[in-house]
């Protein structure tokens, strides 16, 4: 494997995962489609300096998950939006050994003596200690939130609120409609 001492997250990640290198420095094994290779960097740092690389930073990335998706444990979070790079982990973002998915290369995944086994688009097979349910309930929050983003981006006066049970979309015809309603009072 070839040690790479930068790396900025593109398409091609398919997952990545934090290790000690033998001096106990945290890196990064990063496997995208065509190849797999060690980043001298741990997923974190990786991961921020991707988000900054348009702009953003990780913070604020995680915060506006949380607030898109309410406060669920091990959010995914947003890479680049213009891309439509999101990536979810499968434990907390804050352990060095956590896995970091790219859910638009999974293609199926299957139960195998209680771990989840991860078949990539590639035909790559990969096996992660987690239970099916937890993992495919994590990839399709993070499906979700990826179509949420983009769809807010396009469209930013029509999105989704969720309080306490209560969903409201606002969009245009909305906004439009509450004025009209206004201006009949008024007049």
């Amino acid at each position: 494997m070839t040690l790479e001492i930068n790396y900025i997250i593109n398409q091609h990640l398919m997952c990545m995962v934090g290790v000690y290198d033998r001096n106990g420095k945290t890196c990064t094994i990063v496997r995208e489609v065509n190849k797999t290779f060690i980043v001298d960097k741990s997923p974190l740092e990786i991961l921020e300096i991707s988000i900054k690389s348009i702009g953003f930073n990780l913070k604020g990335a995680m915060a506006t998950s949380k607030w898109f998706l309410g406060d669920i444990h091990m959010c995914p979070v947003m890479v680049n939006p213009i891309l439509k790079i999101c990536l979810f982990p499968i434990q907390s973002a804050k352990r060095v050994d956590t896995m970091w998915f790219n859910p638009d290369h999974i293609h199926r995944t299957n139960s195998f003596y209680r771990k989840t086994n991860v078949k990539f688009k590639n035909g790559f097979h990969m096996l992660v200690n987690s239970k099916l349910s937890s993992f495919n309930n994590k990839l399709k929050i993070a499906e979700q939130y990826q179509e949420i983003t983009v769809e807010a981006g396009k469209n930013p006066t029509a999105f989704l609120l969720e309080s306490k049970n209560i969903q409201l979309i606002l969009s245009h015809l909305l906004v439009f409609k509450l004025i009209a309603e206004v201006l009949e009072i008024i007049c």
